[in-house]
């Protein structure tokens, strides 16, 4: 079968660390192409080309009339998603938002090259079932590092004890983004105070006063947006008005339903004049509830939007921070190899805040004075 185009890959491999994960777990069946078409935000021709790709490679099995299902025996003794590198690394991945995943990949492999290290990838799909089994499967093989995003980062999380046998094997860990605050381990993370305070202040410059913000409460990059949100307010002398603040657990944000949830909050403040997303998730479902609405940006209501992952910033002309998911990628994995080399596996030695990105596009309206 002929090289894949980069969706197609992208599934392909979303599909192959699926199986991977699953190898193990009762659960032996794909979700259907309609799920992977919805969950992936890809065409169903692109799930049916990765799909075909498994099925050569002897990893799937169709059942007619039932669906498609992980051939175990092969999977098993199929070394998945990795390369023959002489170090073996784990990426830990949510796997919710496909475009800042490709992004982190790309930065992670322009660093980690295939003939020297092994690159093993992992979907928890922000769950801490999945997060565990993953663990569990990977802490008695022969790893030499983890790359991590936390899942559901701001509550206690009931896996700390896998951390804590990866950490008695002296096998270094890195986070990204979300990261466990009862965890030493290194982080690589944007600094989302000093984001709020200088896209808040876009806003307020132009005269805004109502301002809403939908944040994900389940998620600790949220909660610091969240605080940077409110102390740009603060700063400003803009009262911060509960009822301007909608929350949501992680799964709302990839959920098209929650749109009407949307419709309903905004529909409650009708003096609200700009809109604050936590993350680019967020801002495509509120950019579809105000188009159902006969709402126009900025006309009807101002936006801004933290962690853009999409590539089409300028097109859009959102006002924003543009996610630097390459740039995170690459931190992480120099860092990473330096706490192999030197075989250190915690300390805050090895973090890193990034400055955020932000681009001024066309979506705040001015309704004070300059």
């Amino acid at each position: 079968m002929g090289a894949l185009d980069k969706k197609s890959e992208q599934t392909y491999l979303w599909l192959r660390s699926y199986i991977d994960e699953n190898k193990f777990a009762d659960n032996s069946k794909l979700p259907s192409e309609n799920v992977l078409s919805h969950r992936l935000k890809v065409s169903r021709e692109t799930v049916r080309t990765a799909l075909a790709r498994l099925d050569q490679e002897g990893l799937i099995r169709k059942v007619r009339g039932s669906g498609t299902y992980i051939n175990k025996e092969v999977a098993l003794t199929k070394e998945l998603g990795g390369s023959n590198g002489n170090i073996k690394v784990g990426l830990v991945l949510q796997g919710q938002d496909r475009k800042a995943n490709s992004a982190l990949i790309d930065g992670i492999r322009s660093v980690l090259h295939a003939d020297e290290v092994e690159l093993r990838i992992f979907l928890t799909d922000n769950k801490f079932a999945n997060e565990r089994r993953c663990l569990l499967t990977v802490v008695h093989q022969e790893f030499q590092g983890f790359i991590v995003d936390g899942v559901k980062a701001s509550l206690l999380n009931p896996n700390l004890d896998c951390y804590k046998q990866i950490y008695q094997k002296n096998i270094p860990v890195i986070f990204y983004n979300n990261y466990y605050k009862d965890l030493d381990y290194p982080r690589v993370i944007s600094n989302d105070k000093q984001c709020a305070d200088r896209l808040l202040g876009l806003l307020i410059k132009a005269g805004h006063r109502h301002i809403a913000g939908i944040f994900i409460y389940d998620n600790y990059q949220s909660i610091e947006k969240f605080q940077g949100m409110a102390k740009a307010l603060r700063r400003h002398e803009v009262e911060l008005q509960d009822d301007y603040i909608k929350w949501c657990i992680s799964n709302e944000a990839h959920d098209d339903r929650f749109i009407h949830s949307i419709e309903k909050f905004l529909k409650g403040i009708p003096r609200c004049t700009a809109i604050v997303c936590c993350n680019y998730m967020i801002y495509r479902l509120v950019r579809q509830a105000l188009r159902e609405q006969g709402k126009r940006v900025p006309e009807d209501y101002s936006i801004i939007c933290f962690d853009y992952s999409g590539d089409d910033w300028e097109q859009e002309g959102v006002t924003c921070s543009i996610h630097q998911g390459y740039q995170i990628g690459q931190e992480v994995a120099l860092r990473l190899l330096k706490m192999i080399e030197r075989r250190q596996c915690k300390g805050q030695d090895y973090s890193c805040i990034m400055p955020p990105q932000i681009y001024k596009g066309r979506s705040i309206k001015q309704i004070g004075k300059k």
